[in-house]
């Protein structure tokens, strides 16, 4: 199915399986949102959370649902779906389903500035998300001038080049926790852990600003994305251009991954697995931005809620639920032999 603006300049391509699959995953975010919802240490039926929700709750009950739990579940929806985005651009840029945010070092270096804030300079929160964003866009800088300048081979480099790049950092932000007082450290810990627990708007807004604005640009590069799977020398002959779809997609994945990370800290498995899932899941075989978007959303709020509902008082930030499924994930694909 094709949609084309008036005098063709713009056109969409799209096939009814992953968009009915995208629809479907949508969906399923409106029951998933009720359970983040009423889930909490102040019981709320879901009438109470539609009176607050249009003005009519009670004090207590909209104070909680305005100012706790929907800026929870709406950090799950824009960070997940960051992610998703961002882990689908890597993937087709690199065309390696490894070709994830947080497999090539970007997320590290996103974490090693948020781990000088925290330790070397005590920064508040809003300093801490900056440092974070900054952070991963030089390390996107520094790898990019590493590996696009090589043209042909420049996604396998991508990938290899990250990864050298996210041990290193990783290995930083060990040095860093190991040689910081007891008190940083632990501030430092639980940022890096990963949760949406008490995240307010103005962590939220920031990364929500960056998905309504940057996902709908993906989405016109798409088509051109999805000609990189023919490899260099046939997408350079039919007029694609390599260089600068190459800059300008990979610069917003990085964007992306960089604000999600500031909002939520480093949440592994979601920007890896999401577009696969939706190409196993919608049997397309090709890259989809809307679908790895919605895929990312649910992962990421479905895991939220798992993780406050794990039995005998265990739980943990979505962070180590994110790894633990990621770990799952990983072992099914190598048990099918994939």
């Amino acid at each position: 199915m094709v949609w084309r603006s008036r005098g063709e300049r713009v056109s969409l391509r799209w096939h009814l399986r992953p968009a009915i699959v995208a629809g479907v995953l949508i969906v399923l975010l409106l029951p998933l949102g009720v359970g983040v919802l009423t889930t909490g240490s102040m019981p709320l039926a879901p009438a109470d959370i539609w009176a607050a929700l249009i003005g009519q709750g009670e004090g207590p009950a909209v104070r909680v649902i305005e100012g706790i739990r929907m800026p929870r579940l709406v950090a799950g929806v824009v960070v997940g779906a960051a992610l998703g985005v961002s882990g689908a651009v890597f993937q087709a840029v690199s065309r390696n389903p490894l070709g994830s945010p947080d497999i090539i070092g970007f997320v590290s270096g996103s974490a090693t500035g948020a781990i000088v804030a925290i330790i070397v300079f005590d920064a508040p929160a809003r300093i801490v998300a900056a440092s974070a964003v900054v952070a991963g866009l030089v390390v996107a800088l520094v790898v990019g001038a590493l590996t696009l300048r090589h043209g042909s081979g420049a996604g396998y480099r991508l990938v290899l080049v990250g990864i050298g790049a996210g041990a290193f950092l990783g290995a930083v932000n060990d040095l860093l926790l190991t040689r910081s007082q007891r008190d940083e450290a632990v501030g430092a810990q639980q940022w890096l852990v990963g949760t949406l627990n008490a995240r307010g708007w103005e962590e939220v807004l920031p990364t929500l600003v960056a998905v309504v604005v940057l996902l709908p640009i993906l989405v016109v590069l798409r088509s051109r994305l999805v000609m990189l799977d023919l490899g260099d020398d046939a997408a350079r002959q039919i007029g694609v251009p390599l260089g600068s779809l190459r800059v300008t997609s990979i610069a917003i994945a990085v964007v992306l991954a960089a604000f999600a990370t500031a909002t939520a800290g480093p949440i592994s498995f979601v920007a890896l697995a999401a577009p696969q899932l939706v190409m196993r899941v919608g049997r397309s075989g090709t890259l989809s931005i809307v679908g790895s978007a919605a895929m990312g959303a649910v992962l990421l709020v479905a895991s939220d809620l798992v993780s406050q509902h794990l039995p005998l008082a265990l739980a943990a930030p979505v962070g180590i639920v994110t790894a633990m499924l990621g770990g799952v994930y990983l072992l099914w694909l190598l048990s099918r032999g994939r």
